[in-house]
Parts: C-alpha cells; sequence; structure tokens
C-alpha cells in the first residue's frame, strides 16, 4: 500500500475538496495501484508510464465501469500525479494527455412546475413539526437550487431574511449569496418559530431532524425520495432532481445562463449549458406535440 497521507491533506486543506471526494481519490489511486501490481507486477506507482494508465484504463472499460466512473477515476490518477509532479517525485504526469471515455449527453430529468405545486400544497396540509420542517426542506432544494450537503450545512446565521438573502458554503468552500422569496422568506420565519416552541435547546442548524439533531444525507434523500413518489413516476427520486428542476425551470422562463451558473456555482459555462440543452428539448416535445405541420407528419 503506498503512503497517501500527504496527497490527502494536499486534497483536504488545498484543494478543499470534501470527505467524500477524498476518500474516492484515495480509493481511486489505491485500485490503480493495486493493478500495476496485480497485472503488470509493478510495485512502484511512481514508475508507471503513459502506456500503464492507459492499459488500466482499458481494463476498467473491460470490467463493466461506466464511462462516468472510469472518467472520475482518470481524474483521480492525474490530480495524483500532478500533485507528485508539484512536490518533486516525478518529472512527468504519466496521465496527463490521456482522454478519458466520451460521455453520452444525457439530459437531466426534471419535475413539472404543476407538480411540484401540487406537492406542496399536500405538505402544507400538515400541522406536525416534522411537516413545516420538510414543506421548508423542499423549498430550499426547489426555489435555491442548492445541493443537498449544502442544505445540511446551512446556519440560521446564514440568513438574512431583512436583505432576503442566504449565504450557502459550496464546493471547495467557495461562498456565494442567492436571493430568496418573500414567501420563501415568511417561510422561514414561520418554521424556526415552530423549531424553537418543538426543541428545549437552540440549534446553530437551520433545518434539523424530528429530534433536533443536524440533519444527516440519508435523512435527506429519504425525505425527498418519499415526497417525490406522490407527485411523480420519475425512476431517480434523489435531492439533486429538484436542483436540475430549478435550473430547467429558469431556462424555460428566460434566465440568463450565466444567472443560472451563479446561482448553481458552477466554476464554468460549460455545466450550466445542460439547462439551455433541457429547455431546447422541451420546446421540441412541445412543438412536436402541438403544430400542425408536425402532427401531419406522423
Amino acid at each position: 500500500m503506498i503512503d497517501s497521507s500527504s496527497f490527502i491533506n494536499y486534497l483536504k486543506y488545498e484543494r478543499n475538496y470534501s470527505d467524500h471526494t477524498v476518500l474516492s481519490y484515495s480509493k481511486d489511486v489505491e485500485q490503480f495501484s493495486q493493478y500495476l501490481i496485480t497485472h503488470l507486477e509493478m510495485p512502484d506507482i511512481f514508475a508507471a508510464k503513459h502506456i500503464h494508465v492507459r492499459s488500466w484504463i482499458v481494463h476498467l472499460m473491460q470490467s463493466s465501469y461506466t464511462p462516468k466512473s472510469v472518467n472520475r477515476k482518470l481524474s483521480s490518477i492525474k490530480t495524483f500525479y500532478k500533485y507528485q509532479k508539484k512536490v518533486g517525485a516525478i518529472e512527468i504526469n504519466p496521465a496527463s494527455k490521456i482522454s478519458g471515455p466520451k460521455l453520452s449527453k444525457r439530459l437531466p430529468h426534471v419535475i413539472r412546475e404543476d407538480d411540484i405545486a401540487r406537492g406542496m400544497q399536500r405538505l402544507k396540509e400538515g400541522d406536525e413539526f416534522a411537516d413545516h420542517r420538510d414543506l421548508l426542506l423542499v423549498n430550499l432544494l426547489y426555489q435555491m437550487g442548492i445541493r443537498r450537503a449544502e442544505l445540511i450545512n446551512l446556519k440560521d446565521s446564514d440568513v438574512n431574511i431583512a436583505r432576503k438573502s442566504i449565504k450557502v458554503l459550496g464546493k471547495g468552500n467557495k461562498e456565494r449569496l442567492i436571493p430568496i422569496s418573500t414567501d420563501l422568506s415568511d417561510l422561514i420565519v414561520s418554521y424556526k418559530q415552530i423549531r424553537d416552541d418543538h426543541m428545549e435547546g437552540k440549534s446553530e442548524w437551520l433545518l434539523v431532524t424530528d429530534k433536533g439533531q443536524k440533519m444527516y444525507p440519508k435523512f435527506v434523500y429519504k425525505k425527498i425520495n418519499d415526497w417525490l413518489s406522490t407527485i411523480s413516476t420519475v425512476e431517480k427520486k434523489s435531492p439533486h432532481i429538484l436542483r436540475h428542476s430549478f435550473a430547467t425551470h429558469l431556462a424555460d422562463n428566460g434566465a440568463e445562463l450565466n444567472a443560472i451558473k451563479e446561482l448553481l456555482g458552477h466554476s464554468s459555462l460549460a455545466a450550466t449549458e445542460i439547462y439551455t440543452h433541457n429547455s431546447i428539448e422541451r420546446l421540441k416535445d412541445v412543438y412536436n406535440g402541438a403544430h400542425p405541420r408536425a402532427l401531419k407528419k406522423r
């Protein structure tokens, strides 16, 4: 096993990667190291060449890994060798010029606006603490387009009711301010009063579990999965689908791509452009289903 402690510290403290990403990158490097030993009888990962990395990529694809997984693993290895070159352990990054398999341009699934509105109305019918909390949880994800981890880490101090904005800590510890509607602002104020009455002591976290503890990923996933099951037949019912819906609905209603990029916290426009494509495809569906000339061609 290679000593990866310095690489892990680099990912954590210089690149500001999340614990989940650090763990994934570490496992990928260890997997590559084991491949070199088992298949190529090469115990020294620092001696690997371009051809060895390519051999591993082919091996992964033949082992039924998806293109997305292979590209993630390749990114891990590129970052690992980039770091080793930086600290002088190697002179050439053997993975720098290797391209991963092409990804199919699969458009993200979204929930229709009227289905979301219907689901929100159902949540409003409950009067328990959990009902108010779940209503706010769904609204924060859909009205702000934030990631699950960003939602979980929201604190009371991040919310500025007077300015109607919320500070979000995104990937790489990058902060961004997201404006909120009067409706969401009122919902937060109402929820906090109910939460504080429900709990024995105050919490710094905006959203809490039924027992007043900080929420965790599986808790949020189950809440959203259960809620989406009542309003949609989409196969994947994760919190991220509300982020996709947020961005797509903004694009559908004429929002500029740069504005959507800033709201989502993307580092480049490339990641945001898919929502424009999604809107175009939806327009095509409307055209093909309603325009007289399109109907005649069927």
